[in-house]
């Protein structure tokens, strides 16, 4: 019985229950399995506690007791002063009528049919409710004539309700089945009530949100630490807390758990919140904090400003976290915990997209040996083989059947030329572009070369690895917003050209089914929480440089839905606005359809100082003293890059505000000259932020700020028109963006145009693959570079994820570890089990 009662808890569609169990089975433990708030009966021991408190609009009364009391009113006695005995009633039943006849002025005693004082309390009594069957040795003479009867006694097995006037003459109009039918419509009314409460918590409210406190140290301890130093809330309490229902989380351990897509349909017609961007400057090989400001805004918003608001972030890579940047869960008081989780496998989205991969790179390798070493007839033989003698295409090959003409669906039919046009994608090695992938930083698998055991028969070939975020699949989780449309990307994916020029697709080597399988937990965002407890989507992590990097789109559609109109969603795009923010813009918005509000652009005095013209900054390397100095030339000179990223925003027509994340060595002077020449380039507002010494409380000014700007009004607009060439649009990048005079393409990029637009895909958007460390193609050239050429080396297509990505200069897909690593300091105590080093 438990189990089956558990099973309707958690089903959205069943809105009440009412159990009808035998006398036997009805025990506490029964009793107490119901949801509360499915409760129709008033049973649960938390709707008799709070009938009890005085809470009863708060909970689900007894109908039966209600009827009593409701036909005793109705009929005009007044209860008031009156005595009551309620004889043969237990548990719940008793426990509400005394409950509510008390609350009347009503004096009341309670006897079970064998008391031995039973004959001198019903002389006493003014009312009697029986609450079970009368024994036979009970003489109806016991009771005074005049006395009120009414019986409410509860067949719990047939759900049958018992009443009348035990054949004695009593002073009432009750007729014989009015509690019983009372007792039913005030059932269904609590059952109405239930369905409504539904209802409501299915509209936008804000949340009741219990926000962590906060206690900030100084000086400020590392971030693990600070992070050890908070519990999180369980997650399941954070998703009861902003509207999710039990059924639309998978819970990964006490901290973080996925939730599923089902919710978007549930909340189709819930408007969207305001939706806020996060960039920033050309970045100094350390970063300037935009995972922190995006946390900091969050936790202003929710925990100091009372707003709905959710942060939306990419899961960092292992590769930065044990190589030389380390993770990406913000920093300081302005952090997502539990930060080891956060930056170590969290719930294994990276490594699906490893499998997956690779699943892929083995499928094409393979089908090029098989197609080499065998006849057309073999090869059909073992394709569509027979199987308990009967013969048959599976799905995917009908599909491809289909995509060449061939109409039929009966393998033995095939002609000898379309067994060939089936079994033979005849791939030209020479042009195969997806990778292996492998989410370590490894130099020395940048280039390889595959297939040189003697088993591979001469297919051997020059092949490499990248980071498994480098992977098409990646972006295609980025940027798909279903399980339907990832299928249908994965499909799409182009992986080589066969020898007449034509792509060849994963469709085409028949593996999308196996892809979206590794995929299908994947798809599903990570829920997790800032320090202050506010809620954080992880989800997705393409590579910045020759993706789009930018978090998922479902997270952001999903968190749009959860935080409602008055509420934010605040994301963060890769690196500098030159290529996160344009990337965003152009590619990410294109494929959501959604429309972003506010620019927040993060600034730091550091990097400013070194566009100004001040020394090389090399990450494991002190800072030079015009760093951790006053001056404000650099910082004056250095605002250059500042404003131009300010102009790129607002290309798109979106309000900027300028988040200045203040760094403990910045003076007062160089914070006032950066926000005052911020918004004298055309900035809303700029504000400095101090999240990180002492979390949300010191991001309230820039919450404000964003709040304030989200009401302007967004004329958002992108920035080039998908019909145009392949050419144009990387040219208007090129000038409307980086400043540069013209482009320059190699004839390698030259032809990869040419092949792209005569196989179909000329009018997609474009992800310009570019340093993150200048605006031009030149690392070292800091501040705002002019008139200077910009070379296209390479042009190469995401056709699943739906972009084309020029190579600028050289790109580099799989980083390197440092001398010294990150792996240096990270460590486990073997005894607590607890991670050290990690930050």
């Amino acid at each position: 019985i438990i189990d089956e009662i558990l099973k309707i808890n958690e089903d959205t569609r069943v809105h009440g229950l009412a159990l009808q169990i035998s006398e036997s089975s009805f025990s506490n433990k029964v009793l107490n399995a119901l949801k509360p708030e499915k409760d129709v009966d008033g049973v649960t021991d938390v709707n008799l506690g709070r009938l009890v408190r005085g809470d009863a609009h708060e909970c689900y009364v007894s109908p039966v007791a209600r009827a009593v009391v409701e036909l005793l009113e109705k009929s005009g006695v007044n209860l008031d002063g009156k005595k009551v005995l309620v004889v043969g009633a237990h548990g719940s039943l008793e426990a509400a009528l005394q409950c509510l006849f008390q609350r009347r002025g009503s004096m009341t005693m309670s006897s079970q049919w064998k008391t031995p004082q039973l004959q001198s309390k019903l002389h006493e009594a003014d009312i009697a409710i029986v609450g079970s069957p009368k024994p036979e040795d009970i003489p109806l003479s016991w009771i005074q004539p005049g006395t009120t009867v009414l019986n409410c006694s509860h067949d719990f097995l047939s759900g049958k309700l018992g009443c009348g006037s035990l054949g004695v003459h009593f002073n009432g109009v009750i007729a014989e089945d009015d509690v019983s039918l009372l007792a039913a419509a005030l059932r269904i009314q609590n059952m109405v009530s239930s369905g409504r409460r539904w209802l409501r918590e299915q509209q936008h409210a804000r949340w009741r949100l219990h926000c962590l406190k906060l206690q900030p140290l100084s000086p400020v301890p590392s971030d693990l630490e600070i992070s050890r130093a908070q519990t999180p809330k369980a997650v399941d309490v954070l998703a009861k807390e902003i509207g999710l229902l039990a059924d639309e989380i998978e819970i990964y351990g006490k901290s973080k758990a996925k939730v599923r897509l089902s919710l978007l349909e549930r909340l189709k017609d819930q408007a969207d919140g305001k939706y806020v961007l996060v960039a920033g400057i050309t970045p100094t090989p350390l970063g300037e904090g935009k995972s922190t400001v995006t946390v900091g805004l969050v936790q202003a918003l929710t925990a100091h400003l009372n707003i709905n608001s959710f942060a939306c972030l990419r899961q960092p890579s292992q590769g930065p976290t044990f190589g030389v940047k380390g993770g990406a869960a913000g920093g300081g008081y302005a952090q997502v915990i539990p930060m080891e989780e956060f930056n170590l496998h969290l719930t294994g989205d990276i490594h699906a997209i490893t499998a997956a991969n690779n699943l892929l790179a083995a499928a094409i390798d393979t089908r090029i040996l098989h197609e080499n070493t065998q006849t057309d007839k073999a090869l059909y033989n073992r394709l569509v083989p027979f199987m308990n003698g009967v013969r048959e295409f599976s799905s995917i090959q009908l599909a491809r059947l289909k995509r060449l003409g061939i109409n039929k669906t009966d393998p033995s039919t095939l002609t000898e030329e379309e067994i060939s046009k089936f079994a033979r994608l005849n791939i030209d090695p020479s042009t195969i572009t997806w990778q292996r992938v492998l989410d370590t930083n490894d130099r020395f698998l940048r280039k390889i070369t595959i297939g040189q055991a003697h088993t591979e028969k001469g297919c051997s070939r020059q092949a490499q690895f990248d980071i498994a975020v480098a992977s098409e699949i990646m972006a295609v989780l980025a940027l798909t917003d279903s399980l339907t449309d990832m299928k249908e990307r994965l499909g799409r994916m182009v992986v080589a050209s066969d020898q007449n020029g034509q792509p060849v697709t994963a469709e085409d080597l028949g593996v999308t089914g196996a892809l979206t399988v590794l995929m299908k937990d994947a798809i599903k965002p990570n829920l997790m929480q800032t320090l202050e407890g506010t809620p954080v989507f992880v989800h997705a992590g393409p590579f910045a440089n020759i993706a789009h990097g930018n978090s998922s789109v479902l997270a952001d559609k999903i968190a749009l839905k959860l935080v409602g109109e008055e509420g934010f969603v605040v994301t963060e795009a890769g690196f500098g606005a030159d290529i996160g923010m344009e990337k965003f813009f152009n590619i990410k918005c294109r494929a959501s359809g959604l429309v972003p509000n506010v620019v927040v652009l993060v600034a730091t005095v550091r990097a400013l100082k070194m566009h100004g013209g001040g020394p090389s900054v090399t990450a494991g390397v002190p800072l030079k003293k015009e760093y951790t100095e006053e001056n404000i030339q650099l910082v004056a000179d250095g605002c250059c890059n500042l404003q131009k990223q300010i102009q790129i925003a607002q290309l798109f027509g979106v309000p900027v505000v300028v988040a200045l994340n203040v760094f403990k060595t910045d003076t007062r002077a160089e914070i006032d000259l950066v926000c005052e020449l911020a918004k004298r380039a055309g900035a809303f507002d700029a504000v400095p932020c101090y999240h990180w010494s002492i979390g949300g409380k010191g991001s309230v000014d820039l919450a404000r700020a964003v709040r304030e700007a989200s009401s302007q009004g967004s004329r958002f607009r992108f920035l080039y028109d998908l019909q145009l060439p392949i050419v144009e649009k990387i040219r208007t990048i090129a000038q409307a963006v980086y400043g540069a005079k013209d482009i320059e393409l190699s004839p390698e990029a030259q032809s990869k145009i040419d092949r792209y637009t005569q196989q179909g895909f000329g009018n997609l958007p474009i992800c310009m693959a570019k340093t993150h460390l200048s605006l031009s193609h030149q690392p070292d050239k800091k501040g705002v570079p002019r008139d200077f050429i910009l070379p296209i080396s390479d042009v190469r297509a995401s056709i699943g994820a739906g972009f084309i990505y020029p190579l600028v200069g050289t790109m580099s897909t799989m980083p390197g570890l440092p001398t010294r690593p990150c792996f240096y300091d990270i460590d486990l105590d073997t005894e607590t089990e607890q991670v050290k080093g990690l930050f």
